[in-house]
């Protein structure tokens, strides 16, 4: 005996109209929207709301890695990931995230570098010392 559930009969139907709608059509060989190139001015806005500060330069630049090379110096040695993982770092202080510390050594550790949560610890109070993370 078979039981028909209203839930059941529904899905089904849905099922059943979803796969005739588009029997008839043929793919479209270009879209009807192209995707637009996100401008810089949008890109950095987002990054803005996301808690993420811009990529330093000069000055800044070398100051920040230095706060984290006292904080841990492994995390220097390739200097575009450490700058990566600062900036990234940031949207998590930001934001107020839990777990700061595992965040930061997780982001921290790349290649053949490891961070511990006692280095992340003192990463963490080196970028709001430094006022890195601040928009």
């Amino acid at each position: 005996m078979r039981i028909h559930t209203p839930a059941v009969t529904a899905v089904a139907l849905v099922c059943a109209l979803t796969a005739c709608s588009n029997a008839g059509e043929q793919p479209s060989s270009t879209p009807e929207t192209t995707p637009k190139e996100v401008s810089q001015k949008d890109r950095s806005a987002a990054q803005a709301a996301a808690g993420i500060p811009p990529e330093p330069t000069g000055a800044d630049r070398k100051a920040l890695l230095d706060a984290l090379a006292s904080a841990a110096p492994d995390v220097v040695r390739y200097e575009d990931e450490a700058i990566a993982a600062a900036r990234d770092q940031c949207s998590a202080i930001n934001g107020e995230a839990g777990m700061l510390d595992y965040l930061a050594a997780r982001r921290f550790s790349y290649k053949d570098v490891t961070t511990t949560e006692e280095q992340a610890a003192e990463i963490n109070e080196a970028l709001k010392t430094l006022g890195f993370c601040e928009l």
